[in-house]
């Protein structure tokens, strides 16, 4: 199969009359090709051009090939955008562009997507502090492809405004006059090209056309080619359009993906080679900033923030999990005993202090069991049988413990409530008004209600620009379940996937990948993989996609797995334990009367 053609743009500027006319003509000399990617600023940059411009957005002028772009700033940008934004088709996880007319897409934020077998990155607009909607890009944008980057495969193309330091490489001799770092040029991007290590480096903005020398990479046996691109029309007829077709990293075998020709240069970018470590050979796998800033928790770290030494105390990912990352450099106790204890259901605040704050409250154990204790009571605080253990019960509505002052809907078979030490304030859990262990083995009728539940949070929390995470920890020996619903900014959305992947690689296990086109049916196929002979783990995406793991016995699962990932995702490590987030009960009133007001309009009870 001939590999895909696809022709790169610089700034268009508005001039889409020029732009298609250099299309036709090279699709009629050299083509076809497949489509069209434009970096720079693509709307006009002055007034006279609006109107040239709108005849294409309004159908009255034709776009001839799929066409890309990222530059989501100028003239008449937040009027067109904000349309395309408000699109029921553009509604949903669109990583691969917002429709904006016919054969037009906008690239928007960051993502990844496949383009004709491409792996295809970008991060749209300039970087910005105050937060503008529309033409810059955010932290929340930028730490989403430092996620991606952590995933396996090669990215063949990477789309971005002018990077800081590409010019600055081993050889100086083919740099074009005029450039210069000292403005106009981004170091994020910079710092994200060292990263990603993408085959070919596309960018805009700089009003020149630069092919620079093909550069090694750090870490990475394939090379990267940079292509700067010159704007539409430009007065000194600089080059805005160029061809490429490359064949996808994915189909090329390893001797092809690691040629490097004869006139390869030195990594360019000083700010990645100057914080690169010096003995590459001795780096552990746990010392990657991946590791510890996108998906693992370990409590040590944050005290050790505070003070490094604190031998005598415990690892509490090493007593939840039974393993830890920093393994002999970690500064706390990996105690067998106290695992065992934890395992049994003993409270982690009185194994490793001797007392626990929560006191009462606390549905852990506050006393050192015999091996004979086991599971049966370690969300109760109680030793007696079912019945005893509902009526202490946190989440249910008889019971004198539940936190009525955080529920803030209730129907027949589920209600929500706002989460107690939440990751993040808006955190709900769904919960079964029934006293069950998990929400798969419930009536089949019961879907119903959850399924209303979960649409009515999904559309509120688009309102408010976020997507949002579902996921249960199902403990066989556990007592009342709860759906966690946590939401996440757009922006992460595209990461949320490669982030679980990822945390699941590190544990040894992988993921049943369901997709589904619908909630329903995703739930279907849940309750016919699970078995309650089994600890069961599922995730559900924003895409639609369900990631769920059967926990075999003597596997070792963080109980807090699902928050873990979410707290790396949102670069949220401190907050992956919920103990260090919790609030006093008049503020989570006041948290929990703004959530209702504002959800009143999604509500399905009301």
């Amino acid at each position: 199969m001939a590999p895909p053609r696809i022709l790169l743009c610089g700034d268009v500027l508005g001039r889409l009359n020029q732009l298609v006319k250099r299309i036709l003509s090279v699709n009629k000399s050299a083509g076809p090709f497949d489509a069209v990617l434009c970096v720079g600023q693509f709307f006009p940059d002055s007034p006279e051009r609006l109107l040239e411009f709108m005849d294409y957005i309004e159908g009255r002028s034709q776009i001839p090939l799929p066409t890309y772009f990222i530059g989501d700033y100028g003239i008449g940008a937040a009027k067109v955008l904000s349309a395309a934004s408000k699109d029921s088709a553009n509604l949903g996880f669109k990583m691969d562009g917002l429709r904006i007319c016919d054969n037009l897409y906008w690239l928007k934020g960051s993502g990844k997507f496949t383009l004709h077998g491409l792996s295809v990155v970008y991060i749209s607009g300039r970087r910005s502090l105050d937060g503008q909607q529309f033409g810059t890009y955010s932290q929340d944008d930028v730490d989403a492809l430092r996620a991606l980057a952590d995933e396996s495969g090669i990215v063949d193309l990477f789309l971005t405004e002018w990077p800081s330091g590409v010019t600055k490489g081993a050889v100086t001799s083919n740099v074009p006059p005029g450039i210069s770092d000292s403005s106009g040029c981004d170091s994020a991007i910079s710092e994200l090209v060292g990263e990603i290590k993408p085959r070919y480096h596309i960018a805009g903005t700089k009003g020149i056309f630069y092919d620079r020398e093909p550069y090694s990479n750090l870490d990475a046996v394939h090379v990267t080619r940079f292509l700067g691109l010159a704007p539409v029309g430009n007065k000194d007829k600089q080059k805005f359009i160029h061809a490429i077709s490359p064949i996808p990293a994915s189909t090329m075998s390893s001797a092809e993906i690691s040629m490097k020709p004869p006139n390869t240069t030195l990594f360019p970018y000083k700010i990645i080679e100057g914080t690169a470590p010096t003995n590459q050979a001795t780096k552990r796998p746990s010392d990657s900033i991946s590791d510890t800033q996108y998906w693992r928790y370990d409590v040590s770290q944050k005290r050790q923030k505070h003070g490094a030494g604190d031998g005598d105390k415990l690892c509490f990912k090493f007593v939840s999990s039974g393993s830890c990352p920093r393994g002999k450099k970690c500064n706390f106790l990996h105690d067998t005993e106290a695992r065992e204890q934890y395992m049994r259901g003993v409270c982690f605040d009185f194994i490793n202090k001797g007392k626990c704050e929560r006191g009462p409250d606390c549905n852990f154990k506050h006393s050192l069991q015999d091996e004979d204790e086991g599971f049966a009571s370690r969300r109760s605080g109680s030793e007696n049988a079912k019945s005893s253990r509902s009526k202490r019960c946190w989440f249910c509505l008889s019971s004198p413990d539940v936190e009525s002052h955080l529920i803030i809907s209730i129907g027949e078979s589920y209600y929500c409530a706002l989460a107690k030490g939440p990751l993040v304030e808006d955190q709900v859990l769904v919960i079964p008004v029934e006293h069950s262990a998990n929400t798969l083995s419930l009536p089949p009728e019961c879907e119903i209600e959850l399924d209303r539940f979960q649409k009515s949070l999904k559309m509120y929390f688009r309102t408010q620009g976020k997507e949002v995470v579902f996921f249960e920890w199902i403990f066989k020996r556990g007592t009342h379940a709860n759906i966690q619903a946590v939401p996440i900014p757009l922006s992460r959305a595209s990461a949320v996937k490669n982030i679980f992947i990822l945390a699941a690689e590190k544990l040894g296990f992988q993921f049943v990948n369901t997709k589904s086109n619908n909630d329903s049916e995703g739930r279907k196929s849940l309750r016919a993989q699970f078995d309650d002979k089994f600890s069961f783990f599922y995730v559900e995406l924003p895409d639609g996609t369900i990631l769920s793991h059967a926990i075999e016995d003597n596997e070792k699962f963080p109980v807090q797995f699902g928050r873990e990932v979410l707290a790396g995702l949102l670069n949220m490590a401190d907050r992956a334990d919920w103990r260090n987030c919790k609030q006093s009960k008049e503020d989570e009133m006041k948290m929990a009367e703004v959530f209702k007001n504002q959800f009143k309009k999604f509500d399905p009870n009301q």
